[in-house]
């Protein structure tokens, strides 16, 4: 009887700080969890190691960083850059390492041709498509959006799919963007970005009984960008303070970015400063302990062509934690719990958002009934049940290679 060859190590590359994105960790944690090695070549922060290891993930840090806020030309430069470093890092490294498999998440998409020279060596390429990066630039660079640019980053869409072997995406409308697109359906598959439980326990952290000590205390945990509204949060709250002025409150905002000065200056326009918090950015293995300790996490998503395809994962963290959660209604929200589970506010509309916090506070048993259902859906969407599709994914793409001809699996 043959031995059964040994399983190369994986290659991952991301354009991020990787101790920051959760959904890379999650996939790489995953993998070495079922018996891969794993590296991940990721952004490196001034005075940090050029390698480290990470819950056995061994990550390689390259010299480019995020300059979040910036301008058109400095992205597109710092991209480019990274692109550049990151496809000659893992073609030296698979010289020693031979991988079995490169993932390439986004964005940029094109960053998926940083690996050219492993697809040359018969190396499969997976591209995980966190986002739909012409609608995100329309989003983020309105000033430079345009037809001509639209077309040209629907270009470089098609370009970088259709270099991948597979392509992963983050949720079900996303997906069927991607088959309008021509993408067929046996090159995709779905894997939501879904917490996982065993982080995101609440059992795990001393239990706060809603509004403990007399105080209602909102929490957000994520990024401080135009793409999350957190001016009508702001505008929400002050309404409250006017609403019901006997209502203690206190809000506090866990994250960085560039709208950080601007929502720092509503707040004081709006007279709510000693009531609002930004302590900036905690890792990610602190944030269950940080909604623990509220009462509502809010997931205010500002609706656009770009959001509209979106579901952020605070809904489910916030969830998981057992904390009712109010989030805009986006038609992703809609698609994936039903109207008893969360409670939404219609986005941009301060009043609304309001309405939705202060029904939380005064209808006890609804609260619960909201927090149970939207509980056990997250259970159902859980990162333990995305994973075995991750790694059937990964698990066909390897088997191809080797020509054992590995049937594609359902999805979950």
């Amino acid at each position: 009887m043959t031995a059964a060859a040994p399983r190369r190590p994986i290659c991952m590359i991301v354009h991020a700080y990787y101790e920051e994105d959760p959904r890379v960790r999650r996939e790489a944690e995953t993998l070495v969890a079922a018996g891969w090695e794993v590296d991940v070549y990721g952004l490196r922060r001034h005075g940090e190691e050029d390698s480290a290891i990470v819950a056995g993930v061994n990550l390689r840090r390259l010299p480019v960083r995020r300059h979040q806020g910036a301008g058109l030309p400095v992205y597109l430069m710092e991209y480019g850059t990274f692109l550049v470093r990151a496809l000659w890092a893992a073609a030296i490294a698979h010289r020693r390492r031979r991988y079995g498999l490169i993932e390439v998440h986004s964005l940029p998409d094109y960053l998926v041709f940083a690996a050219l020279p492993l697809k040359m060596s018969g190396v499969p390429v997976l591209l995980d498509l966190h986002e739909a990066m012409p609608e995100f630039f329309r989003s983020r660079f309105p000033r430079a959006a345009n037809p001509w640019s639209y077309r040209l980053l629907r270009l470089q869409e098609k370009v970088s799919i259709a270099f991948a072997d597979e392509v992963m995406t983050v949720n079900e409308p996303l997906a069927e963007r991607l088959r309008g697109l021509g993408v067929k359906p046996e090159r995709l598959t779905v894997v939501l970005n879904s917490p996982d439980l065993g982080l995101f326990d609440s059992s795990a952290q001393p239990h706060r009984e809603f509004m403990a000590d007399g105080t209602l205390r909102i929490v957000y945990a994520g990024a401080l960008t135009p793409t999350y509204e957190l001016d009508v949060v702001l505008r929400a709250i002050a309404e409250i303070v006017r609403t019901r002025p006997t209502l203690s409150i206190r809000a506090t905002f866990y994250g960085r970015g560039d709208a950080l000065p601007s929502l720092e200056g509503l707040a004081a326009e709006l007279g709510i400063s000693a009531i609002v918090g930004f302590p900036g950015r905690i890792p990610i293995e602190d944030v269950p302990a940080a909604v623990a300790a509220g009462d509502i996490g809010v997931a205010p998503t500002r609706l656009d062509p770009f959001t509209g395809m979106s579901l952020s994962t605070k809904v489910l963290e916030y969830a998981a934690m057992g904390k009712p959660v109010v989030a805009s209604r986006l038609p992703t929200v809609e698609r994936y719990f039903a109207a008893e589970t969360l409670s939404v506010y219609e986005p941009g509309d301060p009043d609304s958002l309001a309405a939705a916090v202060l029904r939380l506070v005064d209808d006890d048993r609804d609260r619960a009934a909201r927090v149970e259902r939207t509980r056990r859906r997250v259970n159902e969407l859980s990162w333990t049940r995305q994973a075995e599709a991750y790694k059937s994914v990964v698990n066909r793409l390897v088997a191809r290679r080797h020509g054992e001809g590995a049937s594609r699996t359902p999805e979950t």
